[in-house]
């Protein structure tokens, strides 16, 4: 599995500021419906629900809010680059920058975890998280994101 394969150059997107879990998961759905297809409500609603399970935000400025729904055969992603960071309720209580979106089919099993763990790891590699916070080019960030080392180690 390789982000190219979950990520649409179309899902990468940076905004200034936004106030809000719930403008954010908005967005996301938007970012969704556009480039896969799906629901924004759907989207909103799953978003809602998993991060009522427990904060998706991991620390060092990084979320990774994620779900699964019904109308996929395959996982796929969004991100988002803030230009100001927000509120996430990080583990580690720091404002978060880079949201990594993933979407997984409502029984995606082993493939959903996959795909976490490799975005996890390329978001972890503090180079890439540098390289992504000094761009606000979605075509670069997408390029960034999809060429990382960490991309391509996953099974």
């Amino acid at each position: 599995m390789e982000l190219s394969s979950i990520l649409k150059p179309e899902a990468v997107k940076v905004f200034g500021t936004l106030t809000s879990k719930k403008r954010l998961f908005q967005d996301l759905g938007e970012i969704a419906a556009s480039c896969y297809g799906l629901p924004a409500s759907d989207v909103v609603d799953a978003l809602q629900e998993r991060e009522s399970l427990g904060p998706t935000g991991v620390g060092q400025g990084v979320a990774l809010p994620h779900a699964r729904l019904e109308g996929l055969d395959h996982v796929v992603g969004a991100f988002l680059r803030l230009d100001k960071p927000m509120d996430f309720d990080s583990v580690d209580r720091q404002p978060v920058d880079l949201i990594f979106a993933l979407f997984a089919p409502k029984d995606s099993g082993v493939d959903h975890l996959k795909a976490l763990a490799l975005v996890s790891r390329t978001l972890r590699d503090t180079t890439v998280c540098a390289k992504l916070r000094a761009n606000d080019d979605p075509v670069t960030l997408h390029a960034l994101l999809t060429e990382a080392p960490s991309s391509t180690k996953a099974a």
